[in-house]
């Protein structure tokens, strides 16, 4: 039986998204991967490449969303290279040369054991309670000598620096509270990126490397966009967070300010690899 194969056998036993907040079947789906990716894809693809990802290597992108790494990826290890995309709700991941695409439940559905060269899961294992579990999964699913790459935030930082008025100030900072909020109500590690290196260490990864990564975030910053886009499309959940609409406007305009300026949330690139022996 081929790697696949095996998957393939589990994957039609899937969940729906209990608890997850970003629902790929919402309207604001679509404009959620866009602006991750325009937001976190240069780093991402920067470390990724960084492994010396090439052609013929096969590759697992877990969680894939929008499927921007995982074209980006089958675009590095063409012509003979192969990879596998998977997502509970795989709907928006393009066609490429070279890529799968499968609907597949990581912490349910089965991967093989020592398949691929490189899997790489961004802001997946943040989400899932399960998420020790799944991290022991990855890195049986990898051959010896192979890669992982975990791309995770820590949202318990990301103050604003500079801001209009005081009272701007503290409508972001009881944003970001509510966000805090919402997120573990539905499961979330929310300092999971600082805790990733160390669970990589734990399953058994050699060779770990954790680049932590802060960015300026203002007006035109795409971090800035994200934080907007999540005024609309987490709407219901900030409202029963303890927000109004009139403060989710309000935040609207706060981050648009050209005297707005926060730091971003810490993200963390963590890469490791499986031992030879």
């Amino acid at each position: 039986m081929a790697p696949d194969d095996d998957i393939m056998k589990g994957a039609a036993r899937h969940r729906g998204d209990a608890g997850y907040v970003f629902d790929n079947d919402s309207i604001h789906a679509r404009e959620q991967h866009r602006v991750l990716a325009d937001f976190l894809d240069p780093m991402t693809t920067a470390r990724l490449a960084q492994t010396g990802v090439t052609d013929g290597w096969r590759c697992l992108e877990v969680g894939a969303g929008g499927g921007s790494v995982a074209v980006w990826l089958a675009e590095r290890v063409a012509p003979s290279g192969r990879v596998l995309a998977t997502d509970i709700k795989p709907g928006h991941i393009p066609a490429a040369r070279g890529l799968e695409v499968l609907r597949h439940d990581i912490v349910r559905d089965p991967l093989p054991d020592g398949a691929f060269d490189l899997i790489h899961a961004r802001l997946v294992l943040l989400h899932l309670p399960e998420r020790i579990a799944v991290l022991d999964r990855l890195v049986r699913a990898r051959r010896p000598g192979g890669w992982l790459q975990l791309d995770e935030f820590d949202i318990t930082y990301g103050p604003a620096l500079l801001a209009p008025d005081p009272a701007a100030r503290d409508l972001y900072e009881k944003f970001l509270a509510a966000k805090i909020r919402l997120m573990e109500a539905a499961g979330a590690d929310i300092a999971w990126g600082r805790r990733a290196a160390q669970g990589m260490h734990e399953a058994g990864l050699v060779g770990i490397d954790a680049a932590p990564y802060l960015e300026p975030w203002h007006a035109r910053s795409a971090g800035t966009k994200l934080l907007i886009h999540h005024t609309y499309h987490l709407r219901d959940r900030f409202v029963a967070a303890g927000l109004t609409d009139a403060e989710l406007a309000r935040l609207r305009e706060v981050v648009t300010h050209p005297g707005f300026l926060a730091a971003s949330c810490a993200i963390y690139s963590v890469q490791g690899r499986r031992p030879v022996h």
